[in-house]
């Protein structure tokens, strides 16, 4: 095996492989916690197939066998949070030591990586989550660190026709106090990815204690972060050969999000819309094209 982790090495497989084996790889990436930690029975009987169509998987991926890749997989889960992004790195024997992956080729690595994950979003549960933004009298947005730009997106989408009840968690002052006016009804985002923020578990417990209704964009179904929330939008992250996680799938779902969001709107979104448009235009927000030309 060369040095490519199981999950890309199961994305990139995808389009070429049986329509049985295609399903089992999907589940399994979807669900790696579950792929590492449960027998191969289990794994079939929740994925709706039998333990052989596992085994072929394996083998079709140059596995003697699903143990030797289950143990892939568990490996691949014991990145030390010491080292979150250094960790990531695999060098393949041809490499000195801890070298990445040649420059020239890390580009369309990492193209090809972001456009393997995407096909693999699952659009189902955008509209149910949507649903519960649009029927939330306040939404609060959380994302820390990396995922602050994620946060600031969909922050900025929703306030474009919902000005006046959605605030981004530590936008405009401490997170505490934010955190402190939670209150039940509203609309919790929380967007994270391993390694988890501190800050986006208080997040999660804030809001929990609060009675809110939450959503979690997560890159697994067993992060903590994203324990008894309402809505689960999950997203690859760590298939890039990058040294950091990929946040592409992240951005994806959360534009989706405020679309769907802002279709349920209807007119009166429309309208909101058209109003932050006006204020937009006469604050002179934009440069028409013509000013730009040199």
């Amino acid at each position: 095996m060369d040095d490519e982790t199981p999950l890309a090495a199961l994305r990139r497989a995808m389009p070429g492989l049986p329509p049985r084996l295609r399903e089992a790889a999907r589940y399994v990436v979807r669900h790696d916690y579950d792929a590492a930690t449960r027998s191969m029975r289990e794994l079939a009987q929740a994925a709706g197939t039998n333990p052989a169509t596992f085994t072929r998987l394996a083998q079709a991926l140059g596995y003697a066998g699903w143990e030797p890749l289950r143990d892939t997989l568990i490996e691949a889960r014991r990145s030390g949070p010491e080292t979150p992004f250094s960790g990531r790195l695999r060098q393949a024997a041809a490499r000195p030591p801890g070298a990445a992956a040649p420059a020239g080729e890390l580009p369309a690595e990492m193209l090809g990586s972001d456009l393997g994950a995407l096909a693999q979003l699952d659009p189902t549960p955008i509209l149910a989550a949507a649903t519960a933004l649009h029927e939330a009298p306040r939404i609060w947005v959380a994302g820390f660190r990396s995922c602050r730009a994620v946060a600031q997106l969909l922050h900025y989408q929703l306030r474009l026709f919902r000005p006046d009840s959605v605030r981004l968690v530590g936008g405009a002052g401490p997170e505490d106090l934010d955190l402190g006016d939670f209150r039940g009804g509203d609309a919790v985002v929380l967007i994270g990815f391993v390694p988890y923020s501190r800050s986006i578990a208080v997040a999660a417990r804030m809001a929990h204690a609060a009675g809110c209704t939450i959503l979690a964009l997560a890159d697994r179904a067993d992060a903590r972060m994203a324990a008894g929330a309402h809505h689960l939008l999950l997203f690859e992250a760590e298939g890039t050969p990058g040294f950091f996680p990929s946040l592409t799938g992240a951005l994806s779902i959360a534009q989706a999000l405020a679309a769907t969001a802002f279709s349920l709107g209807g007119e009166a979104a429309l309208a909101r819309l058209r109003e932050t448009e006006a204020r937009l235009a006469a604050l002179s927000a934009y440069m028409p094209d013509q000013d730009l030309t040199p």
